[in-house]
């Protein structure tokens, strides 16, 4: 009967989420003159003015939530809408917190009292959250107003957000291609206008990801200083390589202002994990040395994403900064570690609850089919590969790639521990500030995409290993002249991981898409970070490169 359910199930959600829009025909008018305004004001200045009764927190939330259906009907990020609740929280909330009556998107998995959090399984849905999360409660003790949630991959593990449940988020920029995942719907709403502050998530560059294909801002905290605890996950009990929560934002005036009200908060007093860390102000030197790792070695970035960051070292230099190259330790070494810990399980937590006949993103199930094969299959598939086809990038990356022992286990953790030990010394020993590179290989890949590109997630899942704060920025926009592959590309010659990241890659198509640049900082260091990425636009501006937001 799985397929009866599924369907009928499928039919319902929607319909909720057509109903709940339908209920609220005032958000369905034309923006106002003052709504347009605000929708234009950074969230400190709207905060402000509902602090000292110049707005209304109502008027604030009818703004963003125009906005929000006005994006539904373009790229279809949202997925539970909870205005008419939040209407009510708005009414009565706390004017004089830090986020007063300003509103807040969440990813699909954050628990919010009397909403889903299905993340795309039907086995989920109509099960509503009970109590709030410690995030949603210290949201709304600052006086922040929850009003929609955003869509999400299946499993949470892939870089396009698509579900049977909710459909395909597209990237608002360019249709046709991924807005990124796993937190993709939130990239997108942010992106296009209808929200400013939202929530997500990060375990392999789920944040960072979706910042650089829709072109809006985040840093990914390190574990433990930002509220996690009490939401959903399609992943309990992995912490080989833990996922953080972690803000995006439209600005990154935005992205401090946000965090900072969060941190200033106290999130340790609403969630045993967080660390009892209070913000502390940045104070940089007024001359810093960043690392420029131009390549992980095992995917060359694209010429979109390889000129966004020439045009970035280029402006900090310019501006007076050191640039050094910076080449990491063993990446392949890392992303075999990371890739295996990350799914030690062969994916089978978070296909559990999977009900036929729902879907998988083509990516991860690719990826769990190879999980899966019997080992001595992968060991012949290794030496072929090596030893046969001269790809030893490919058979490190299959060789083991099994669902894994205790035993197995311990030692990965081992390993890693020791990755991040010749990480620290090597950045210590540099005498580096920070570290730039690219978020990905690639701007936004077409729908689909990922199953050939699933393995090019190295430039961000390496710092998920480490633990390190990450940032994302915009920086410039795919041209279909400058970017063009050259004429002597040639496909075939490249490792396979790097093969499936450039096979999808279109400079004509991909003409327009954002494509951003990553600011790494050591762990816990998430004020440093953002006052790094702060230095990086305050240069890119001197040189007259203004990244221009979405419908602004």
């Amino acid at each position: 009967m799985g397929y009866f359910y599924v369907k009928k199930t499928i039919k319902a959600k929607q319909q909720e989420r057509e109903d709940r829009m339908a209920a609220l025909p005032e958000y369905n008018t034309p923006l106002t003159s003052k709504e347009r305004d605000i929708l234009k004001q950074d969230a400190e200045h709207v905060v402000n003015q509902v602090q000292s009764g110049d707005l209304k927190a109502p008027e604030v939330l009818k703004a963003y939530g125009k906005m929000a259906f006005k994006a539904q009907r373009h790229c279809n990020p949202v997925t539970e809408i909870m205005i008419k609740d939040a209407e009510k929280w708005a009414a009565n909330t706390n004017t004089e917190g830090s986020l007063a009556g300003f509103p807040i998107s969440l990813k699909d998995t954050a628990g919010v009292t009397g909403y889903d959090s299905c993340m795309g399984y039907t086995g989920k849905c109509f099960k509503p959250f009970t109590k709030d999360a410690p995030i949603i409660r210290l949201l709304k003790d600052c006086g922040a107003v929850p009003f929609v949630k955003t869509n999400v991959p299946y499993t949470l593990l892939s870089f396009e957000s698509y579900n049977d449940v909710w459909g395909r988020t597209d990237n608002p920029h360019v249709p046709g291609h991924s807005a990124g995942g796993s937190t993709g719907g939130e990239s997108a709403l942010l992106a296009y206008g209808g929200s400013r502050l939202g929530i997500g998530t990060d375990v392999a560059g789920s944040v960072r990801l979706p910042s650089h294909f829709c072109g809006i801002y985040t840093v990914k905290c390190s574990t433990g200083r930002f509220p996690k605890a009490g939401n959903n996950t399609t992943m309990p009990g992995q912490e080989g390589i833990p996922a953080v929560y972690s803000p995006m934002t439209r600005t990154l005036a935005d992205l401090k202002f946000f965090l900072k009200a969060i941190v200033d908060q106290k999130p340790w007093n609403y969630d045993y994990s967080c660390h009892p860390m209070p913000w502390t102000e940045a104070n940089l030197p007024k001359k810093l040395k960043f690392g420029v790792m131009y390549t992980d070695g095992i995917v060359d970035p694209s010429p979109a994403c390889a000129r966004a960051l020439k045009m970035t070292v280029d402006a900090l230099e310019a501006e007076g900064h050191e640039t050094v190259e910076w080449v990491p330790p063993n990446s392949l070494d890392c992303l075999r570690i990371a890739s295996q810990l990350l799914v030690s399980d062969a994916g089978a937590i978070s296909t559990r609850d999977q009900i036929w006949p729902e879907k998988n993103d083509v990516g991860v199930a690719r990826m769990f089919f190879a999980c899966n094969l019997p080992r001595w299959m992968k060991k012949i598939w290794a030496w072929y590969l090596e030893h046969i086809k001269g790809d030893k990038v490919w058979a490190a990356l299959v060789r083991d790639f099994n669902k894994k022992t205790i035993t197995e286990r311990w030692d990965l953790v081992y390993e890693r521990e020791g990755y991040k030990n010749k990480y620290f010394e090597q950045w210590q020993e540099s005498g580096i500030d920070f570290l730039i590179t690219v978020p990905n290989a690639t701007p936004a890949f077409p729908h689909n995409g990922l199953y050939e590109s699933i393995s090019s997630c190295g430039y961000t899942f390496m710092f998920n290993l480490l633990d390190y704060s990450a940032g994302v920025l915009p920086v410039t926009k795919v041209d279909r002249e400058q970017d063009k592959l050259p004429a002597v590309f040639n496909l075939k010659k490249l490792n396979a991981v790097a093969r499936g990241a450039y096979s999808q890659y279109n400079a004509e198509k991909m003409h327009g898409l954002p494509v951003g640049v990553q600011v790494i900082a050591p762990r816990l260091k998430e004020e440093d970070c953002i006052a790094a990425m702060e230095v990086v636009e305050g240069a890119l501006k001197a040189k007259g490169i203004n990244y221009p937001l979405l419908n602004e």
